[in-house]
């Protein structure tokens, strides 16, 4: 059988002896290269070389070539924002929460309108006096006395004893009146329930209220009254006449156990401070009813957690002192500066600060409405609208 020629030319090929007796090794197969792209560095070393072969400096080169391909950077895009509205007040949802009974018990009435419970019989009433009913620890009333009030700070004393829970609020509306006519419209328009006989007629348990207005503090309202009830619901309720753990259950308990409740490990403590200061005398129910209202002011800014934002909104709204002023409220600050015909829509804040008024002013303007400062105070609060149902509540 004959072979093809090109397969002969292969055989005689392989067999060819060569030189030294050796049979050439098998060439290794030749890769095939892709073409190479050269980087940057390439380019310029390229360049370099060939033009200092034509005499030129390598600075020269360096300047001449290219510069290197550079990812354009994104455009960050900026929302415009409106200017931001000033914030809202805490006043509504905090003394909501301080003035209000989730857990109630017999005999303990709230206060409220649609109450079932009578409100006491007409008793007298004084601008710088407690003039709610307050409970003791213990669960017992402590009701408002004139007399023992006159004996204790004679200078306080009104200068028309017959001012009683039912006319305080006519009687101090007729005076705001008197300074400035033109409040009577705001005064028509709108019905102060804080300070009626209704809520004359409210019963106020001292350490429910001051625990709860530290609960309240930098949290939503609703949060607020989920902690409160978590932390009612910790004690025996055979415990708590009043339906509120009293300050020596509290004293007592363990921090952690307190915290169970929802507390940070700070409010914890404020709560547990404040329930020791009732225990050992430092705060009384006496003294909160019938002391001054600057000897109730100092007594409770000494204890951790309390401010005077805090005091002031209880002394005014739980104890119903009638002639508590606070500077530091931002709706009162926006309410007295559109009394005082400013337009508070093009107030700016300053240092990220909103500041509708300074405190020296506002003092001097309130100066004149003493000794129901209280009352001036919620209308400020009303003419600019800030929502007050939770206080009525």
């Amino acid at each position: 059988m004959s072979l093809r020629r090109s397969a002969r030319v292969q055989a005689t090929a392989s067999t060819t002896e060569v030189p030294n007796g050796r049979i050439p090794e098998k060439a290794a197969p030749t890769k095939k290269r892709g073409r190479k792209i050269k980087s940057t560095e390439d380019i310029a070393t390229t360049t370099v070389a060939q033009d200092g072969a034509d005499g030129g400096s390598a600075q020269d080169a360096t300047s001449a070539m290219p510069p290197p391909p550079t990812t354009p950077a994104k455009r960050r895009k900026v929302a415009s924002t409106p200017t931001k509205p000033p914030p809202l007040t805490p006043t509504p949802s905090a003394i909501g929460l301080m003035t209000s009974n989730s857990v109630l018990r017999p005999n303990y009435s709230s206060g409220d309108i649609d109450d079932a419970t009578p409100p006491p019989a007409d008793r007298p009433a004084e601008p710088h006096h407690t003039n709610a009913t307050l409970i003791t620890p213990g669960g017992t009333q402590a009701v408002p006395s004139y007399s023992n009030f006159e004996e204790a700070s004679p200078s306080k004393a009104s200068n028309n004893p017959a001012t009683t829970t039912e006319c305080l609020l006519d009687e101090a509306i007729a005076h705001m009146i008197s300074v400035d006519p033109a409040l009577k419209s705001v005064t028509e328009k709108h019905h102060c329930r804080v300070f009626s006989p209704e809520g004359l007629a409210e019963t106020i348990d001292p350490f429910r209220s001051l625990a709860s207005g530290i609960m309240a503090q930098q949290v939503s309202g609703a949060a607020a009254k989920s902690i409160k009830n978590k932390f009612i619901g910790l004690f025996p309720a055979y415990e708590c006449p009043t339906g509120f753990p009293p300050p020596a259950l509290v004293a007592k308990t363990p921090l952690p156990r307190l915290r169970e409740a929802g507390l940070s490990q700070r409010k914890a403590e404020y709560i547990q401070g404040l329930a020791e200061k009732f225990v050992n005398g430092d705060l009384t129910i006496d003294m909160i009813m019938n002391g001054s209202d600057e000897e109730v002011m100092k007594s409770l800014v000494a204890v951790r957690g309390l401010g005077v934002w805090s005091v002031e909104m209880f002394m005014c709204f739980g104890l119903k002192r009638m002639d508590v002023f606070s500077t530091g409220d931002l709706g009162v600050q926006r309410g007295m500066a559109a009394y005082m015909g400013r337009d508070v829509g093009k107030l700016r804040n300053k240092g990220g600060k909103w500041k509708y008024m300074s405190e020296k002013e506002m003092v001097e303007i309130a100066e004149k409405f003493r000794p129901w400062r209280s009352l001036f105070m919620w209308y400020m609060w009303r003419i600019e609208d800030v929502d007050t149902e939770a206080i009525e509540s």
